[in-house]
């Protein structure tokens, strides 16, 4: 039961973090160009909501993390 509850969080996890990742405008734009415009290459790391995305990004990545390890250890 808790190894079921463990890869559903897995698979939300990397879900995420795959609309997170697109979501980042790169260098030649990204699909953050299509849902907000955009910003200027200057100003494209310095806005506050492409700080919160770097935040948000991070912390599923690391729930991610420790998500495999987690499923690891238990299906030893």
């Amino acid at each position: 039961m808790l190894t079921t509850a463990i890869v559903v969080v897995q698979i939300l996890a990397s879900l995420a973090l795959l609309f997170l990742i697109l979501m980042h405008s790169g260098k030649g734009g990204g699909l953050s160009d299509m849902f907000g415009g955009s910003v200027g290459s200057a100003a494209a790391g310095s806005t506050v909501v492409e700080k919160n995305l770097d935040r948000i990004t991070v912390t599923v990545a690391v729930l991610f993390a420790f998500t495999n390890l987690v499923l690891i250890l238990r299906l030893q």
